[in-house]
């Protein structure tokens, strides 16, 4: 059982991984023996989370990456292939949403900047694939490796507001599925591409949307996602790591091209 869970000393490296969610998977990761390189824009994020995890007894890469240019992953990857001697497994959790490409009553729809939405699909499905194709052409040279992308609720029912973001993760998903499908085929049936798409969980890009700025209280949006969620709540980050470590495992050998929920039950229910 405990072969079969093992991720001890797999190189791992996470796009975003300063982030809230990808944060708590690093450390997670590096907790349960991987090693694990933090890209991240944020080079200074980055820094304090490797010496978290380094200060845990855990092995932490921190590098900067702007995973929309072509040129700085490939000098990415060049670090961490040199600094972690392999590289087994992609984590694409770089993205986000901009509140100026968001329909609201002080900015409809059809007022929203086309430089803003574009910044916004590039940063998540153009900042996705262009990782999969430096790192994947590394998996294709290796004849294995493991390509978890980030996809989200939005992918499966579009949500009100978040046109470009809800526009670029159903993007993610069908990308997620194509690749999946052309790696088995065209270079190794050991290499899986799969995606999660995590429900709601409270960070930088959806707090002003699900909680009022200046008391804290949920907004009558956020009223209605905790309501649509049969678990009643928000998600916590580590409730990602479960899922994610399966998925990185060789439990989930025969499992690639899916997109799996990790949302309370809120992709389940009509509302009704």
């Amino acid at each position: 059982m405990s072969d079969l869970f093992n991720v001890k000393d797999k190189g791992i490296v996470l796009t975003g991984g300063a982030g809230v969610l990808c944060g708590a998977l690093a450390e997670y990761l590096a907790g349960a023996g991987a090693k694990v390189c933090i890209a991240d824009y944020d080079e200074f994020r980055a820094n304090e989370l490797a010496k978290t995890i380094e200060a845990a007894g855990g092995f932490a890469l921190p590098l900067r990456i702007n995973v929309m240019d072509r040129q700085e992953t490939e000098d990415a990857f060049a670090c961490a292939v040199n600094s972690m001697g392999r590289i087994d497994v992609l984590i694409n959790g770089a993205g986000g949403n901009r509140k100026e490409a968001t329909a609201s009553d002080e900015l409809p729809f059809f007022d929203l900047p086309g430089e803003v939405m574009r910044s916004v699909f590039d940063l998540n499905f153009l900042g996705t694939l262009l990782p999969c194709q430096v790192f994947g052409k590394h998996f294709a040279q290796q004849k294995q490796g493991i390509i978890l992308n980030v996809s989200s609720m939005s992918a499966f029912h579009p949500l009100t507001k978040v046109v470009g973001y809800s526009a670029a993760k159903a993007a993610i998903s069908n990308f997620t599925e194509w690749l999946a499908v052309h790696m088995c085929q065209n270079y190794s049936t050991d290499i899986r591409v799969n995606a999660i798409a995590p429900g709601f969980f409270l960070t930088k890009q959806n707090q002003f949307l699900l909680t009022d700025e200046q008391t804290g209280e949920l907004t009558p949006r956020g009223r209605t996602i905790v309501e649509h969620t049969p678990m009643g709540r928000f998600g916590q980050p580590e409730e990602l790591c479960g899922t994610v470590h399966w998925l990185l495992s060789d439990a989930s050998k025969f499992v690639t091209g899916t997109v799996i929920p990790i949302d309370g039950g809120f992709n389940a229910f009509s509302g009704v």
